[in-house]
């Protein structure tokens, strides 16, 4: 097993269209109604959400937590490696106290961060909605989705991606920079370099099918929950909702480093992780957790 003294600084690199600000509270069903929500959705804001977040500040108890998929990911990561500044993040964020907080909660959490700081739009937030123990989720980008793709480019944030030995992308990030995604993706076949994608939301594959075509066929480990494994199949026209021929069908789709094959993880809630891998498809249970 690897030391935190085997792990080289920067080993894991992620970028995503955040970080965001979580905006945590308890509501009621009532109140997802009022605001067509469905439990457990992942939605973009739209101008008749916008009111939520105020409402949540004013009429709830709320916390504020540093979110955004693609950087908590690379937080939890970090909690796993033990060693200060082995990931490293870049994103966007507004000139506000929220971006600065951003900033200071990943930083102090070992994971070096390099935000695009955008002066036009503020710091985005995520209205966190818990309902009967099941989590919605509202997301006002905000600076988040004004990400450029030249500002990877500058020397000391391509120097994250060169130093990485693996790179992590969210879904989510397909709507914000393509371009982004497909020059680290591009370094990682080049280098033979692990380059890791999450599916991230079942809208990515229904909405946003030509982009996620466009990148998939770099994509050396590919993540994703059921919905978004049944989206993907039904975007595609593979014509089954069978996990196992969807995890095989997306790992024999074209692939940019043949020196890879390609792996699939298909989570299920409660049920068995699917893993499709060298050709193999095998399930693994997950660690049951008591609901309270």
């Amino acid at each position: 097993m690897a030391t935190n003294g085997d792990i080289s600084e920067g080993v894991l690199f992620g970028m995503c269209n955040g970080p965001l600000m979580d905006i945590w509270a308890e509501v009621s069903t009532e109140f997802l109604v009022m605001y067509g929500l469905k439990k457990d959705g992942i939605i973009f804001a739209e101008p008749r959400h916008l009111p939520i977040y105020r409402e949540l500040v004013d009429q709830h108890t709320v916390d504020y937590i540093a979110g955004g998929a693609g950087q908590n990911a690379i937080r939890v990561a970090q909690w796993m490696l033990q060693k200060r500044f082995a990931t490293s993040y870049i994103g966007c964020v507004g000139r506000d106290e929220f971006g600065q907080q951003l900033e200071r909660q990943a930083t102090g959490d070992g994971v070096r961060v390099r935000y695009l700081v955008d002066v036009n739009e503020p710091t985005g937030t995520c209205a966190c909605l818990i309902t009967e123990k099941v989590r919605s989720l509202v997301a006002n980008l905000g600076a988040a989705n004004h990400y450029k793709v030249e500002h990877l480019a500058v020397p000391e944030n391509w120097a994250l991606v060169e130093a990485a030995k693996v790179c992590y992308i969210s879904g989510f990030f397909l709507t914000v920079s393509v371009d982004s995604i497909i020059k680290v993706a591009q370094h990682c076949a080049e280098t033979n370099k692990d380059f890791t994608m999450n599916l991230s939301a079942a809208f990515i594959p229904a909405h946003f099918k030509e982009r996620l075509e466009t990148v998939l066929p770099y994509v050396d480990i590919l993540f994703g929950n059921e919905k978004e494994a049944e989206s993907l199949s039904k975007s595609f026209g593979y014509g089954t909702t069978d996990l196992k021929e969807i995890a095989r069908r997306i790992a024999s789709s074209p692939k940019v480093n043949d020196r890879r094959k390609r792996v699939v993880i298909i989570t299920q809630g409660p049920g068995p992780v699917i893993l499709f891998n060298e050709g193999v498809i095998t399930e693994h249970p997950i660690i049951p957790i008591a609901p309270e």
